[in-house]
């Protein structure tokens, strides 16, 4: 079992940037491809981004390439999501999971934190 818990949304301007952290307890960390999946308010989760247990490959919504950058530090059992140029559209919760695999299907994923909430405002 793998229990994930967020850190590090807030309220910041557009422009801004923010780093999120998802801390997960459990020994097999490592083994797990880990996301970053949005609810942005009035709409469904959508995938953000995922990397595989190794870090080696990575996989990014289009509406975020090149602004943001999903890292893992696995000696830490710590995924985050540095978000740079942040616009009001990002304004969502932001939730890590952790799948066997990387995907962008949000059902294939095994365990899910509670969410941290970041506001972009214009």
């Amino acid at each position: 079992q793998v229990q994930l818990v967020e850190s590090g949304g807030g309220l910041v301007q557009a422009g801004d940037s923010l780093r999120l952290s998802c801390a997960a307890s459990g020994r097999t960390f490592s083994r797990y491809a880990m996301g970053w999946f949005r609810r942005a308010p009035g709409k469904e989760r959508e995938f953000v981004a995922a990397l595989k247990a190794s870090g080696g490959s990575t996989y990014y919504a289009d509406s975020v390439k090149a602004r943001f950058t999903i890292s893992r530090d696995n000696a830490k059992s710590t995924v985050y999501l540095q978000m740079n140029s942040l616009k009001p559209e990002d304004t969502a919760v932001y939730y890590c999971a952790a799948a066997g695999a990387p995907t962008v299907v949000a059902h294939l994923y095994d365990y899910w934190g509670q969410g941290t909430q970041v506001t972009v405002s214009s």
